[in-house]
C-alpha cells in the first residue's frame, strides 16, 4: 500500500523540496476540457491551433498549473494542506508530449503556519514553463494516508446525436 506522509509546519525547513514528472498527452488534454470545460480551439482543434502564435496544439495553462496541487497536497507539505494564493506566470507553452517536473521549494516560514513556497514547472529541454508562488497553510498535526487509487476514465467522442 503506497502511504502519503505529510511534514508538519514545524517540520518544514527553507529549502525542502519535492518534485513530480509527467509527460503530457492529447488525453490530459480532453479530460481537463472535459471536466473544465475550456474548449479554447488552441487546445482542443489542430486546423485552429495550427494558425494561432504557437503555430500548434497546447496544453491549458491551468492543466500544468494544477500538478502543483498536486505536489502541495500529496508530497509537499501533503495531506492536509490548505491551499490559499498562488501566482503565476506562464513562460512557454507545454505542448503534447513534453515532459513536465514540477518543483516546490520551501521558500519562507510565515506566522500562523503559512509557508510560501517558490514553484517552478519545467520541460524536458529545460526551458521554465511556469513559475510562480504559493502560499499556503501547513498541517499542524502528522498525517499518513493510503494513496487513492483512481478510476479508469474512458473518453467517447460527442456525436451530437
Amino acid at each position: 500500500m503506497d502511504l502519503m506522509t505529510n511534514r508538519t509546519f514545524d517540520e518544514l525547513q527553507v529549502g525542502d523540496s519535492a518534485s513530480l514528472e509527467r509527460t503530457l498527452t492529447h488525453r490530459d488534454i480532453e479530460l481537463f476540457a472535459a471536466v473544465s470545460g475550456d474548449v479554447n480551439p488552441a487546445h482542443v482543434d489542430p486546423e485552429f491551433a495550427k494558425t494561432d502564435i504557437f503555430h500548434g496544439v497546447v496544453v491549458h495553462g491551468m492543466l500544468g498549473a494544477a500538478l502543483i496541487s498536486t505536489v502541495l497536497g500529496t508530497k509537499l507539505p501533503g495531506p492536509g494542506t490548505i491551499y490559499l494564493d498562488q501566482t503565476l506566470q506562464f513562460r512557454h507553452p507545454i505542448r503534447i508530449g513534453d515532459t513536465v517536473t514540477v518543483t516546490l521549494t520551501v521558500a519562507e516560514k510565515l506566522a500562523k503556519g503559512r509557508v510560501n513556497l517558490d514553484c517552478k514547472a519545467v520541460n524536458q529541454k529545460g526551458e521554465d514553463v511556469i513559475t510562480g508562488v504559493a502560499t499556503i497553510l501547513a498541517p499542524n498535526e502528522k498525517i499518513s494516508r493510503p494513496r487513492v487509487m483512481l478510476p479508469e476514465v474512458e473518453i467517447h467522442e460527442n456525436t451530437g446525436s
